[in-house]
């Protein structure tokens, strides 16, 4: 101790410590979902210094009784610890520490980690600097927004959300003594890898809160009783797709940072959890027949992204398959097939034939070997009867098959040779929501966006979300029959497992030859879902169809989304013709009840 005091006074001699460096910190942008709930931050690692007069008191004063009991009383050292600390060495062998609070913050904000008598010297100095500078509530708010927790968390926000799903505010005395039990050793003391180790040093916490005074014995009685929940992985994971997918939409608009700033976007980090959930545990059932990757998206009437999920593990691989995998649509493109047919003036009621059918040399087969022969079209769309829907693209032009298609949302290009009827065509699941959009919205295109506003920490508004025109994409009586028809696909047809009593569903399974790519396409009023599931090799698996794995992971989720996303029956459009070539029509801002539009009031 004699050495380090006088190694500390020769580096106050130095010049360049007689000046506190200067406290740096990058521009963090927040993300939030509808309702204000914290779904990703980018930018710089450290948050603002935490805000402790929104916690209770307990929870800053978990830290202070485990790390540095005699905070509010010392200097930025304290000589009195340091003497425990030798003693405590001698007697055990041990080396314990003996840094203050405001020594180890010292360190975090400007110094490296070497175990040196002068780099230790040099702490201290800048140690009683800051004690100068600032108030023991800045250092503590600064020091608890630095901190690491393991698990990726800096800070004790970050900790809060990753462990036990929730802000610091509303910790528990027993989730921030096992927050500041962590310290000590973010590997050892890691609540989700070594829970016992972990509960071992929560005690010790909550017994050192008793002795300073912090809680009363009967809380530490209490606290100890408590089992808390603790996050295995943290719940906003499934959400890093999404904020991802964001972040370059929101520099491109406000540039770098140079300042704080909050992004309000319009997922539901409830609706996201349940994806997430879905994505991941399906998959692992289905795992011996090949799936290994899932992606979801749920979009509501408006194209507002409720739910965005680009894969089953985010850690393991941020890659975003619901926006960057251009993967083969499958059967699940067969509705753009017949809505070209409905709009030429072909009805549900008409009949077709599934026969052996031969187009340019190419020759479809259907799943099943059998044919069924004389059907209607509803009948063949239910039961994705590849012969007619190949045989009816043909008729009606696979051009403009393509080009419905694109007017509904999908933006890919489109091969039109005979093979498109059955869903050759690459498509993103984020391509393939907007466009099946428009069966559940009424009729109307819309464009999938996931940022309502941009501002600052101080309220200042620097974007702000403007819908484009809606433009009517269908109109009925096609829209009607195609809902129709998809509708019977889940009463009767290959759609029955996504089926959930008590709604209006409809919504049509994708399948590929080769099983390299299956979907499920769904919707009810004012919320459309997809799903595919695949592998990332693009390798087959394993007679997996769009009624197996997606069906299961859109049901499972919309089961839960269902009961708080706001939805509706189907809304059946406008009757009026459909033009040549949509008119957009200027919309208010939308509400957030399902559209219900008419030819005079798009939503």
């Amino acid at each position: 101790m004699i050495a380090l005091f006088a190694a500390a006074a020769v580096a106050t001699a130095r010049p360049d410590l007689s000046r506190l460096p200067e406290i740096r910190r990058e521009a963090q942008i927040t993300y939030v979902d509808r309702t204000g709930a914290v779904i990703g931050v980018r930018g710089g690692k450290y948050a603002p210094p935490a805000d402790l007069a929104r916690m209770p008191p307990y929870v800053p004063a978990a830290f202070v009784s485990i790390e540095d009991r005699r905070f509010y009383e010392h200097s930025g050292f304290d000589p009195v610890g340091m003497a425990r600390a030798i003693v405590a060495d001698l007697g055990s062998g041990k080396r314990e520490g003996a840094s203050t609070i405001t020594q180890q913050l010292a360190k975090i904000l400007f110094l490296s980690a070497d175990q040196t008598l002068e780099r230790k010297a040099t702490e201290l100095v800048y140690a009683v600097q800051l004690e100068q500078a600032y108030s023991k509530k800045q250092i503590l708010a600064l020091y608890l927004s630095r901190v690491y927790f393991g698990g990726g968390a800096y800070g004790i926000e970050a900790a809060s959300e990753r462990y036990f799903n929730k802000p610091a505010s509303k910790l528990t005395v027993r989730e921030a003594a096992t927050l500041a039990g962590i310290l000590k050793s973010p590997t050892h003391y890691d609540p989700v890898a070594e829970p016992e180790k972990s509960a071992e040093r929560t005690r010790l916490v909550l017994d050192a809160m008793a002795e300073t005074g912090a809680i009363s014995a009967a809380e530490r009685d209490k606290a100890l009783a408590a089992r808390p929940r603790v996050w295995k992985d943290a719940p906003t994971a499934p959400a890093q797709y999404f904020v991802d997918w964001l972040d370059a939409q929101t520099r491109a608009a406000v540039g770098a940072p140079r300042q704080d700033l909050i992004v309000d976007t319009t997922l539901d980090l409830q609706s996201e959890i349940a994806a997430g959930e879905a994505a991941r545990t399906v998959s692992a059932r289905f795992a011996k027949q090949g799936v290994s990757q899932a992606a979801v998206v749920s979009l509501d009437g408006f194209g507002r992204v409720r739910a965005m999920v680009g894969g089953v593990d985010y850690a393991k691989g941020p890659f975003n398959r619901a926006i960057d995998a251009h993967r083969q649509a499958g059967s699940a493109w067969k509705p753009f097939v017949y809505l070209t047919a409905m709009e030429a003036g072909r009805t549900p009621d008409m009949m077709v034939v599934d026969e052996p059918v031969t187009i340019n040399g190419w020759s479809p087969r259907n799943f099943e070997p059998e044919f069924m022969g004389s059907i209607t079209m509803e009948t063949a769309l239910a039961h994705s009867i590849n012969t007619v829907a190949a045989r009816l693209a043909d008729e009606v032009g696979r051009e403009n098959v393509a080009a419905v298609a694109h007017r509904l949302g999908i933006a890919s290009q489109i091969n039109t040779d005979p093979a498109m009827a059955l869903g050759t065509t690459l498509v993103t699941p984020l391509e393939m929501a907007q466009a099946y959009d428009a069966f559940g919205n009424g009729g109307y295109r819309v464009v999938a966006y996931g940022i309502e506003r941009i501002r600052t920490f101080g309220g200042q508004v620097l974007f702000q979300h403007r819908a484009p025109p809606y433009a009517q994409a269908v109109l009925n009586p096609p829209l009607g029959e195609m809902q129709r028809m998809m509708r019977t696909v889940m009463a009767s047809g290959t759609g029955t497992h996504a089926a959930i009593p008590g709604y209006d569903l409809a919504g049509k399974t994708g399948t590929t030859s080769d099983y390299k790519d299956a979907w499920f396409c769904g919707y009810t009023g004012g919320l459309v879902t997809v799903v595919w599931t695949g592998r990332d090799d693009a390798t087959p698996m394993r007679r997996i169809t769009g009624a197996t794995a997606p069906s299961e992971i859109w049901r499972s989720y919309m089961v839960t989304a269902l009961k708080h996303l706001n939805n509706g029956p189907i809304p059946p459009g406008p009757p009026a013709p459909l033009p040549a070539t949509p008119t957009p029509v200027t919309a208010p801002a939308p509400p957030e009840t399902p559209p219900q539009p008419t030819p005079a009031s798009p939503p």
